[in-house]
């Protein structure tokens, strides 16, 4: 395997920024308007962008996976969650763009005192649904929200990247359990009966799943990006790059996948006139339904369906993600027990540790691609959860610190998440206080039996609740849906303080990853992948249940055993004999010493 997955380069410099607020501003004045939004997003709605679509990170510096801007002829914001409000800070010029809370605030709320004149936006980059949310907005201010022909950052962007152009593969039955001709009739007849006499699918993740298909157009995730019509019979218009294509793939997709270039996908849906056409608001873009109405087709406004069925994985998906797990838990045992040697010498850096994780990674001959770039940081960058080493941000592993690194690798059969948080030399009693309640919390979610119809939300109190006793938190979710050998991030559900609605069900992944974050000091987590599934032991009512599929031990070192109870205990205990039971016999004799002594009864 030659292909190089870690870049550490630092494409952030904040001193681009003047430059190009400059030229947007210009360009923006050139076309009358008085501000425009710039959401981290392209056309697909995804969280992994082609670099054609990094229209925010050109303009801010900001790399972080989620954000927007705002700019206005005399001021810009910049909008960032939780995970990124250390990160905005040292990427962006904040005397150009003042950053602001993506989750409580958002461009929306910003704009309702801010907008002034005429505000404009990219149809194709913003949802329907955020759409009308903004025009409620601008109008509180006085202001009008206009949609542009085209975007102007594309306009002064001179060496804006091409799109990409990878080739799309087979994904094959005996790793989907499923053939795409059966989903492609279920999903048709879900849309039916919803009223629709075609589904318009713009999610890549979506498209993917229900074709059985990938690609290798976003970095570290499997996604052919497209735009796709399925139709009432069951047949679909995918539109799609032919340069994507191989004999192979046109094979699969059959006669009833009709191959059709991009540039058709907008007057495509001006045939649909005098249709009921089902459409997602929340994750298809705008300018998808001023097209559809303007053609006269009556709009269905409907949950993407594939997203439901994507994530309530059938049995052959959840054991492909169990084999790939332990071929995951396998590489982090072998980086577990080399980094336990060689961190104390001294000589290590953030770099040089994910390196080591992702050259052990890829001695698996199943590793297409890590599932997301490592998260390799120590003592105050360990702080930032969402923190991206490079070359000049590089910090050596110091004894008496804290080391956390959070990576994963995509499979053929599965997409693994791991975050592990270990101790270079000796912890302080704080130290172990947090990273107990940290695993307290991790245990409480992991046991929990609950019943049908509980949301991820519901449970997420279980994870925080040793934290909050003591007056802790972290701003970030509990968990999020995994994808097989998909996207290491998918909806619909997730456990946080965020209420969505989508209850959990047997056969989802979701994660399981409290943590704590001393700003400026050192940072935990501890995160495992879980299935859930039906409880063993139901009870009057149908109860669910998780099952851990993570193998990877957890740093005893960092545990303070007075803080645990029984159960808790229990837990630990009999997970590390599963992960030694599991792995003893796939690891070398050096890795087999380490991994029964990491996985001590405590």
């Amino acid at each position: 395997m030659t292909k190089i997955f870690q870049c550490f380069d630092d494409q952030s410099d904040p001193a681009t920024c003047a430059p190009r607020l400059k030229l947007l501003r210009e360009e923006l004045a050139r076309r009358s308007l008085d501000g425009f939004i710039v959401p981290r997003s392209d056309e697909h709605q995804g969280e992994y962008v082609p670099k054609r679509a990094e229209r925010l990170a050109w303009l801010t510096a900001f790399t972080g996976s989620a954000g927007a801007a705002v700019v206005l002829a005399d001021k810009a914001a910049i909008f960032v969650d939780g995970r990124y409000t250390l990160q905005v800070r040292q990427q962006t010029d904040t005397a150009l763009f003042e950053p602001r809370d993506l989750v409580e605030e958002g461009p929306g709320r910003w704009l309702e005192s801010a907008a002034r004149g005429t505000i404009g936006y990219d149809p194709w980059l913003h949802t329907a649904s955020a759409v009308e949310a903004l025009k409620a907005s601008v109008a509180k201010a006085g202001a009008t929200l206009v949609a542009c022909e085209s975007n102007p950052i594309d306009a002064v962007w001179a060496d804006q990247p091409e799109g990409p152009l990878a080739r799309a593969t087979v994904q094959a039955n005996n790793l989907t359990g499923e053939a795409a001709e059966a989903k492609r009739t279920r999903l048709a007849e879900t849309a039916k009966a919803k009223g629709a006499e075609a589904l318009v699918l713009t999610m890549p993740d979506s498209i993917c799943w229900l074709l059985n298909i990938r690609g290798d157009d976003v970095p570290h995730t499997p996604f052919a990006l497209s735009f796709a019509i399925l139709n009432g019979d069951g047949s679909t218009d995918l539109f799609l790059d032919e340069r994507k294509t191989t004999p192979e793939l046109i094979q699969h997709l059959g006669n009833s996948v009709r191959l059709r270039p991009p540039s058709e996908f907008a007057p495509a849906l001006d045939d649909l006139k005098g249709k009921a056409v089902a459409v997602d608001p929340g994750t298809a873009a705008s300018a998808i339904f001023d097209r559809l109405t303007a053609a006269g087709a009556t709009v269905v406004r409907l949950a993407d369906p594939c997203q439901l069925a994507k994530a309530t994985k059938n049995p052959i998906e959840i054991e492909g993600m169990r084999k790939a797990h332990i071929r995951d838990g396998i590489a982090m045992a072998k980086f577990l027990s080399w980094l336990s040697r060689e961190a104390p010498k001294g000589a290590l850096t953030e770099i040089s540790a994910a390196q080591r994780l992702e050259a052990i990674r890829k001695e698996s001959e199943y590793l297409t691609d890590l599932s997301f770039d490592s998260i390799s940081a120590t003592r105050e960058h360990a702080a930032i959860p969402h923190y991206r080493v490079t070359h000049t941000t590089n910090l050596p592993l110091n004894l008496n610190e804290i080391y956390l690194i959070d990576s994963g690798g995509q499979y053929p059969d599965g997409t693994t998440d791991i975050t592990r948080t270990v101790i270079v030399g000796t912890p302080t009693p704080e130290m172990k206080d947090r990273f107990t309640r940290v695993l307290k919390g991790h245990i409480a979610l992991a046991t929990a039996k609950f019943p049908e119809g509980t949301t991820g939300h519901a449970l997420d109190s279980l994870a925080r609740r040793p934290l909050w006793e003591v007056g802790l938190d972290y701003d970030h979710g509990t968990g999020h849906g995994v994808g097989a050998y998909l996207s290491v991030h998918e909806g619909p559900q997730n456990i946080s303080k965020r209420p969505v609605p989508q209850a959990l069900k047997a056969g989802m992944i979701v994660s399981n990853e409290p943590g704590y974050y001393k700003a400026g000091e050192y940072g935990i987590r501890i995160e495992n992948l879980i299935v859930v599934r039906q409880a063993a032991e139901p009870g009057e009512r149908k109860m669910l249940e998780f099952e851990t599929i993570t193998l990877a031990p957890i740093d005893l070192d960092l545990v303070e055993p007075l803080l645990l109870t029984d159960e808790e205990t229990n837990w630990l205990n009999a997970y590390h004999e599963r992960v030694r039971e599991t792995l003893e016999r796939l690891v070398d004799d050096e890795t087999r010493a380490w991994l029964d002594h990491a996985t001590r009864l405590i």
